[in-house]
Formats: structure tokens, sequence, C-alpha cells
């Protein structure tokens, strides 16, 4: 369940970095009842970066196959025997 905190329970930073640290998901921070920002810890924050990295690579690769733009393991091979001339 996320948690949500008023933008006024920033003040208290001693407990809100706990709150980060404790966390293993991002924490919203609302002003007048809507949504105005995220805060996290740094290690949470680089576990996203490197999901997004990794999506990033996979969306890449389905275009890649989408668009007949891959290389696969006979033709490496095929290419391999023609350069070393086997």
């Amino acid at each position: 369940m996320p948690q949500i905190i008023p933008i006024k329970d920033l003040k208290d930073t001693a407990a809100i970095s706990e709150m980060c640290s404790n966390s293993n998901e991002p924490i919203f921070v609302t002003k007048n009842g809507y949504g105005e920002m995220v805060i996290m810890s740094i290690s949470l924050y680089e576990q996203y970066m490197r999901k997004l990295e990794v999506y990033s690579k996979i969306e890449e690769a389905e275009q890649d196959l989408k668009n007949n733009d891959y290389y696969n393991a006979d033709m490496a091979v095929a290419e391999l025997r023609e350069k070393y001339h086997e």
C-alpha cells in the first residue's frame, strides 16, 4: 500500500529520511489534497532505474525483431567461418 503524506510533513527531515529508508516503494507527497511529488531512497531509485534500463533494452529488442534487424547464431557462425576460411 503506498504511503501518502502531506507536504507540511516534509519539515521533519529525520522522520522522512527514516520513512524512505524503511520503505520499499515511493512515498507520495500531496499539496492541498493533490499529488505534488514523490520521494524515495537512493537505493530504491537506483533499483527503479535498473528496471527502466532493462525494459528499455527489451523494447529496443522487440522493435529490432519487428524490423527484421537482428543477428542470429547461424548468421554469426557463417560470418566467422567466412572470415577465418573454415
